[in-house]
């Protein structure tokens, strides 16, 4: 009778095993997913969530919903993804201004962008052109020098937000060079754009991603990159730093964030996809033609990238004294 209860209860064990051992990410996903871009349509986050998400969709089966929620040099939408439930459905967009340059710039924040996130994967880096309309006079970056300092204040700069590279971009040129810019915030890349195709801005510094396309339609004459070497799609564009801005550079970054607490198997789940997405052969071509380095560091390796930046651009924004006026 031992015997014959002893290989009853062998079964009834083996089929309670399974139950006890599903985890957070056994389900996940079941229904579509959030990816909230901080910034307005039409930008590089913008761009660059919108060509993740639709291959996201296709390897984890599920919607990838893009919800633009634009503002505060990407504030707006950085503390509703903070605030979000962690549990995989939520992603952010976040860049290195929502999440290492507006921690020291904005006297008070409404999240922590490391206590209050979970870092997923790093996209991919990028710098930032310099660029006036065509029909602009100045055709270098000593140009617009001459030009700021013969009157000071006159010459207005375009950017995404406060807080973004492409403010702080301007804001460093300007500190380096010492000349007093006149800076225009807007809520996205893609108004900074409009504004200075409509020359309400006399220049801006924007993300190679945005920027390439009116360079190339002949619109833009971009006049320096602001990365440590000449950008492979702009050869002939001179460096900040090559045209008299010794030690100038600003390289912007583009990852992918989830709440803090969101369980680490869906996390390592999505950095995974995101990784391999990355790496496609298709992928990696669209992105570097674009003028991003494609990345996809995971979760440890973003952390602590986070981290150094957080930590070198709050020294930046000390020594320049740049502050929002």
């Amino acid at each position: 009778m031992r015997r014959c209860l002893a290989v009853l209860c062998v079964p009834a064990s083996l089929a309670a095993a399974p139950a006890a051992a599903q985890g957070p990410a056994d389900n996940w996903p079941s229904k579509p997913i959030t990816y909230v871009v901080p910034f307005a349509a039409g930008g590089t986050t913008d761009v660059l969530g919108r060509l993740i998400g639709q291959r996201l969709s296709s390897t984890l089966g599920q919607s990838v919903v893009i919800e633009n929620r634009a503002g505060a040099g990407g504030n707006i939408g950085s503390d509703y993804v903070a605030k979000a439930a962690p549990d995989g459905y939520t992603l952010l967009g976040g860049t290195i201004s929502s999440h290492a340059i507006n921690v020291s710039l904005y006297p008070k924040m409404p999240y922590d962008p490391v206590k209050h996130f979970q870092p997923v994967a790093l996209i991919g880096t990028l710098p930032n052109v310099l660029v006036v309309n065509a029909d602009s006079p100045w055709k270098s970056v000593a140009d617009v020098i001459a030009a700021a300092r013969a009157k000071p204040g006159s010459v207005s700069f375009g950017s995404s937000g406060n807080g973004t590279s492409q403010h702080l971009a301007g804001e460093l040129f300007a500190s380096m060079s010492g000349i007093k810019l006149l800076h225009v915030p807007y809520k996205g890349s893609s108004p900074a754009v409009q504004a200075l195709l409509g020359k309400q801005v006399d220049l801006v510094f924007e993300n190679s991603v945005a920027a390439m396309p009116l360079i190339q339609s002949g619109k833009f004459r971009p006049l320096a990159t602001t990365g440590p070497r000449r950008a492979a799609e702009l050869p002939e564009v001179p460096t900040m730093a090559e045209s008299g801005l010794k030690g100038y550079e600003i390289v912007s970054w583009q990852a992918i964030f989830a709440p803090a607490g969101t369980p680490m198997p869906i996390v390592n789940r999505l950095a995974a996809e995101i990784g391999k997405i990355i790496q496609e052969p298709e992928m990696r071509s669209r992105l570097m033609a674009m003028g991003i380095e494609p990345s996809g560091a995971g979760p440890a390796e973003l952390g602590a990238f986070q981290k150094s930046e957080v930590a070198k651009w709050a020294n930046l924004v000390k020594t320049a004294n740049i502050k929002l006026e």
